[in-house]
């Protein structure tokens, strides 16, 4: 068995959200919901001694969708049994036809993958693009990036090439789910669980 991933390179991502609306266009969704995010953490302070003054302030993208876990919350956590995972390729689906739109995967999930379609009543999903995926073709946020901030493969792959999975807040520690991502951290990232900061673009 294959397990897919994707690496996101912080030391690239300038928070153009092009992954986010190319995502968007190829899924039809609607103006609130999103497969994949771009976060700006960011936070620090002024201060003056003798006149002079100094600041410990930090800013930083983090681009992240689905992240198809080892161990998915939302699969170990839905009551319908409509969360799988792909034998072949690792890639975590909804079956609509199971799924009763009850949202415990979005909530269970620390990462905010899974959203609830309103219109449609079900839950939804990145599915790592896993049509254009089998043609051969990279995920369409990783196709769209104008930096190459983001890569996809086997997460083996990734891993050799870019290094081991980075904690980095706001994500939640990835001894969670074992997520399967590597992130080049970027300029003055913050480990995951830091209180320093916060996410400056909630919406």
């Amino acid at each position: 068995m294959a397990q897919y991933g994707f690496h996101f390179n912080g030391q690239r991502c300038t928070g153009c959200k092009t992954c986010v609306l190319a995502c968007k266009d190829k899924n039809n969704l609607p103006n609130d919901l999103n497969f994949r995010n771009v976060y700006e953490y960011g936070g620090g302070t002024w201060s003056q001694s003798d006149g002079l003054w100094s600041n410990d302030a930090f800013g930083y993208y983090v681009s992240v969708a689905c992240n198809h876990c080892d161990s998915p919350a939302c699969m170990a956590k839905c009551p319908q049994g409509a969360i799988s995972k792909d034998p072949d390729t690792g890639i975590v689906n909804n079956d609509p036809e199971k799924c009763i739109g009850c949202g415990t995967c979005a909530i269970a999930c620390p990462y905010s993958a899974p959203k609830v379609d309103e219109e449609i009543k079900k839950a939804v999903r990145c599915d790592m693009c896993a049509d254009r995926v089998a043609e051969g073709k990279q995920p369409i946020c990783v196709e769209a990036c104008p930096l190459r901030a983001l890569d996809f493969g086997e997460i083996s792959e990734l891993r050799q090439k870019y290094g081991e999975m980075a904690d980095i807040a706001p994500l939640p520690s990835a001894d969670e789910t074992k997520p399967n991502i590597v992130i080049t951290e970027p300029v003055n990232a913050k480990p995951a669980g830091d209180t320093t900061g916060s996410v400056l673009n909630e919406r």
